[in-house]
């Protein structure tokens, strides 16, 4: 499903972030990422979007490299089989939940009827007509979880989804981030500083200045 090939990543002032990072996710696989604060974990998964681009090295979606598509091409292909949820919400603010939500589908032309039964899943069943200004930071990070997860995307790219949430809430939103992906046969990263959101994954990779290194896993059904 997702190939890095010899992907190498510097900042603008020259230092080197990325470098030779080689490594293959199957689909069906969920692994959860950690790492020191800097190391590159956030533009690993910016790479991995579509959003930037390798300096060299390459990066392919089913075999086919991003870096191979023109503009229009990329964009179909995150909008129907991506689902993001970075730590900045991107919760539209003259939209309702219920709107926000169904984005994905209207824009790839299916039926939004899965938008009530997202909307319990992540606790916001009665709030579906409200605007984003009416919610707080933990209830807009739940909202962007749902709208990610709505169209069932074949990669789930999630970069702190829980930091916003009480433990017992990020708890529910990370079983079920992980039943979507396991349901729908996705390839799911999880890219977070908690030790309890990383035992729900599959596996544990540790980004270093040298590469991606398994660490072991103690998931929680």
């Amino acid at each position: 499903m997702l190939e890095l090939i010899n992907v190498n990543k510097a900042y603008a002032e020259g230092r080197k972030v990325l470098t030779n990072l080689t490594y293959t996710l199957k689909a069906g696989e969920y692994v959860a990422i950690m790492g020191d604060s800097g190391v590159g974990k956030s533009t690993l998964l910016n790479l991995i979007a579509g959003l930037d681009t390798p300096d060299s090295g390459e990066i392919r979606i089913n075999g086919v490299a991003i870096s191979s598509l023109d503009d229009d091409a990329a964009t179909q292909l995150r909008r129907e089989q991506f689902g993001f949820i970075f730590q900045a919400f991107h919760v539209l603010p003259h939209l309702t939940l219920n709107q926000n939500i169904a984005l994905p589908l209207l824009l790839n032309g299916a039926p939004t009827d899965r938008v009530n039964h997202m909307l319990i899943d992540v606790g916001l069943q009665d709030r579906g007509h409200h605007f984003p200004r009416q919610l707080s930071g933990g209830e807009l990070q739940r909202v962007a979880i749902a709208r990610a997860l709505i169209h069932r995307p074949k990669l789930v790219l999630a970069d702190e989804p829980t930091g916003n949430l009480d433990p017992d809430t990020a708890h529910e939103i990370l079983q079920l981030m992980r039943k979507e992906i396991k349901t729908n046969g996705a390839t799911g990263i999880l890219v977070t500083h908690s030790h309890a959101a990383a035992a729900t994954a599959d596996f544990v990779l540790n980004l270093t200045k040298d590469g991606l290194h398994p660490v072991k896993s103690e998931r929680s059904e």
